[in-house]
């Protein structure tokens, strides 16, 4: 951890070569959605890709499904997700009507979001269809990630968010789409919402890595909406969702317990406030400081009280009461002054120490 402001030591991110290296490994690759700075530090030590899923325009505006979501907002989580996570790789979704018109104009939103976020890749849904700009994007420079299944997307041409892959054609039409996509250039491609046997088929006919969403286990990884296994999305709950906390119960929980505390006046207490800044002594007061530890002064107050005097007792007496005349006189603040005031107190040890002057208490 760094230390005051010194900068922490970036990782290296998980790349895109990363990911695409993870096909058929023993380990399945790990993602989770994200959307916020905050949440997407306290993920990526446990995740190997966080996605910006245009989700978020369901689990944090509220909004119907994903069609609405706009460029400006993907990229403005975009943005907050690589500020938030320096290992992970970060995959931001292009929205709705940002790409599907021409290779052109997908490049034009895919660079924007590259550029303005520090992403690694972008992803976009569609198969056989999007073949051709994800060829035109990937040999731009632009990695991308592909989206073939459920594309929530087209939630009104499946008529709602209806699993796909379900009969012998459909799994036919999944594998050719699956395919076009990686032979494009795809690192790696999410399958969504089919059955497992479906997805088998299609991690056994690509080259790419599958990510799994609602597709079992025979996938190369897994990927859910970090909100709905967190217990904080209210709207509904996937079949394929397991539920690993219930943040939305204790969130609404510590809303109810500040209102109670806020109304009974026992929030802010004391611990809570501010306290007044001491009064201003102003330009004519004189500074009082502490003698500086390890003074002579110090040295000389105690050769006093160890004197070897015909009495003892009054010698120490004579010590601590020379010690206490020090304090007294050490009040102004300046290494010199101080240094003054010891030098005359050494004398005045001198005399008493032989017994010609007593101080007076």
């Amino acid at each position: 951890m760094a230390k005051g402001n010194e900068a922490a030591p970036r990782r290296r991110r998980v790349s895109t070569a990363d990911i695409r290296a993870r096909k058929g490994g023993d380990t399945p690759i790990v993602c989770l959605t994200a959307y916020t700075a905050p949440a997407a530090g306290l993920m990526q030590d446990h995740v190997d890709l966080l996605l910006v899923g245009d989700s978020v325009g369901m689990v944090v505006y509220g909004l119907e499904n994903t069609v609405a979501v706009t460029l400006d907002m993907m990229i403005a989580h975009g943005a907050a997700v690589v500020r938030g996570a320096d290992r992970p790789c970060v995959v931001v979704d292009l929205p709705f009507g940002s790409y599907q018109e021409s290779p052109a104009a997908a490049f034009r939103a895919a660079a924007r979001v590259m550029a303005e976020t520090g992403c690694s890749a972008v992803k976009l849904e569609g198969g056989r269809e999007m073949a051709e700009t994800i060829r035109f994007l990937v040999e731009r420079g632009v990695p991308v990630m592909g989206h073939v299944g459920l594309t929530p997307q087209h939630v009104h041409r499946f008529g709602g968010f209806r699993p796909q892959g379900r009969t012998d054609a459909e799994t036919e039409a999944l594998c050719a789409d699956a395919a076009a996509v990686v032979e494009a250039g795809a690192f790696a491609v999410v399958v969504e919402a089919v059955p497992e046997n479906a997805a088998r088929r299609v991690t056994d006919s690509i080259a790419a890595p599958t990510v799994g969403i609602g597709a079992g286990r025979a996938v190369d990884g897994q990927i859910l909406v970090t909100d709905d296994i967190m217990g904080t999305f209210a709207g509904f709950t996937p079949r394929f969702v397991k539920r690993y906390a219930e943040l939305g119960a204790a969130f609404a929980d510590a809303a109810r317990r500040y209102a109670e505390e806020v109304r009974a006046g026992a929030f802010p207490g004391p611990e809570h406030t501010f306290k007044p800044k001491k009064p201003d002594p102003g330009p004519e007061a004189e500074p009082v400081a502490k003698p500086r530890r390890g003074m002579r002064s110090r040295w000389a107050g105690k050769r006093v009280v160890a004197a070897r005097t015909e009495n003892p007792r009054r010698a120490g007496s004579q010590g601590w009461k020379a010690y206490q005349w020090l304090l007294d006189r050490g009040g102004s603040a300046t290494y010199e002054a101080y240094r003054a005031a010891g030098n005359e107190l050494r004398h005045l040890l001198h005399d008493v120490e032989r017994g010609f002057t007593v101080i007076e208490g």
